[in-house]
C-alpha cells in the first residue's frame, strides 16, 4: 500500500487501498472494519484471509443507504473486493415480500453503518441505538445491477447498482432512531470483536468536543454466534453488558482490545477542540491511543486524517484500522494495520 503518513512505520505498517473511483466518491464514506481474523479464532476463511469494511451513504434526501465490502486480500499488489447493499425485508401483503434499503424512507433501521464485526457467520453493524444482525450464508444476487431501485418490481431484483444484497435477520437495540445519546442509554458507533476471555462486542460512542465517552462490553454466545441474552433463546431478550468504561480521549472514532490495553482512534491531543467536520482541519492527522484499564491513555502512533473503527486480530496481533476523508474532497482513504509494542 502507499505509504499512509504520520504512521510510525516501526511498527511493520501494513494494508490496502481502495481503487480510484471508491476513493475519490463523494456518495459513499467508509467508517467500520472487521475480519476474518474476527470470523475464526485461526484467522482465515475458507483458508483464505479476508475483510469486510462498511460505508454509509451521503445521501441528502429522505434516504439513507448502507453497503458493505468484501475484500480478498493476498498480501500481494492486488486487492479484489465487491460491494454489497444491506437491505431490510419486509411483506408488501400477506403474501407478498419484497426488500428496501437499511436506511430508506419506511425502513425502521438506520442506514448510516458505522462499527462492525463478524463473528462466524453472523455480521454485526453498529447504527447509533442498533446493532443489526445480518447472516452471510443469505447473501441474495441481484438479476439486474441496472436500476437505481432497491427491491423486487417487475419480476427483478435491484439493489442500487449493486450486484449483490444482505438482508437482514435481526437487531438490538436500546432506542430509536433519532434518540439522544445518554450515559444510561449510550449511542453505539463503534465496534469491535473481543475474544479474551468469554467472546464479546466492544462498543464505543462518538462524542465530538469532549472525553468521557462510554465504552461498553456486550457478551456473545459462541453456540449460535449471537448476542447473550436473558432470554429462552437468543434470538429474544434483553442483553445485559458485562463491563463498561469511559475514555478521556476526545472524538472517540474507534475501540477495540487485545485484552490487556484497550486502543483509541480519536484526535490528537494538541488536536483536541478540533471539529473533524471544519474543511479547515480536514486533513489534520488523527491519533491511535492506547491505555489499560484504570491507566492514563497514550499515543500509540500518529495517523491518517479521521480514524475511524478499530479491530484487533489475536491470530496475528495487529490491529487494523480504516479511515474516510470527506472534506474538502475525498481521497487518501485506506485500510492499514500494524503491529502494537507489547
Amino acid at each position: 500500500m502507499p505509504r499512509q503518513p504520520d504512521l510510525n512505520t516501526s511498527y511493520r505498517v501494513d494494508g490496502f487501498c481502495w481503487n480510484q473511483a471508491d476513493d475519490t466518491t463523494g456518495e459513499w464514506v467508509p467508517q467500520g472494519i472487521t475480519g476474518s481474523h474476527d470470523a475464526q479464532p485461526d484467522g482465515k476463511w475458507l483458508d483464505k484471509y479476508a475483510y469486510i469494511a462498511s460505508w454509509h451513504s451521503r445521501n441528502t434526501g429522505s434516504n439513507e443507504f448502507a453497503r458493505i465490502s468484501v475484500v480478498d486480500n493476498d498480501g500481494g499488489d492486488h486487492t479484489i473486493y465487491n460491494h454489497i447493499m444491506l437491505v431490510d425485508p419486509y411483506m408488501e401483503s400477506q403474501t407478498t415480500g419484497s426488500f428496501r434499503a437499511v436506511g430508506a424512507a419506511g425502513s425502521p433501521f438506520a442506514g448510516h453503518a458505522d462499527g462492525i464485526a463478524w463473528y462466524g457467520n453472523r455480521l454485526f453493524v453498529a447504527s447509533g441505538h442498533q446493532i443489526q444482525v445480518y447472516d452471510l450464508r443469505h447473501l441474495w444476487r441481484m438479476s439486474d445491477n441496472t436500476r437505481e431501485s432497491v427491491g423486487i418490481s417487475d419480476g427483478k431484483s435491484s439493489a442500487r447498482w449493486h450486484n449483490w444484497a444482505l438482508p437482514m435477520i435481526g437487531f438490538y437495540d436500546n432506542g430509536i432512531k433519532g434518540d439522544p445519546c445518554t450515559d444510561l442509554n449510550p449511542c453505539m458507533t463503534s465496534l469491535s470483536l473481543d475474544r479474551t476471555g468469554t467472546d464479546g462486542l466492544i462498543t464505543s460512542e462518538f462524542r465530538r468536543s469532549t472525553g468521557g465517552a462510554p465504552v461498553v462490553r456486550w457478551p456473545l454466545n459462541a453456540a449460535d454466534a449471537l448476542l447473550d441474552t436473558d432470554g429462552t433463546t437468543n434470538y429474544e431478550g434483553t442483553v445485559h453488558a458485562t463491563a463498561g468504561y469511559r475514555t478521556p480521549v476526545w472524538g472517540v472514532q474507534g475501540a477495540a482490545t487485545d485484552g490487556t490495553y484497550f486502543y483509541f482512534s480519536g484526535t490528537c491531543p494538541e488536536y483536541a477542540d478540533r471539529d473533524p467536520k471544519d474543511p479547515a482541519t480536514a486533513d489534520l492527522p488523527y491519533c491511535i491511543h492506547w491505555a489499560k484499564p484504570g491507566s492514563a491513555p497514550h499515543v500509540l502512533t500518529y495517523g491518517p486524517p479521521l480514524i475511524q473503527n478499530l479491530s484487533w486480530a489475536p491470530s496475528s496481533g495487529r490491529l487494523w484500522g480504516i479511515n474516510e476523508r470527506i472534506a474538502p474532497a475525498p481521497g487518501a482513504r485506506s485500510v492499514f494495520s500494524l503491529d502494537p509494542p507489547n
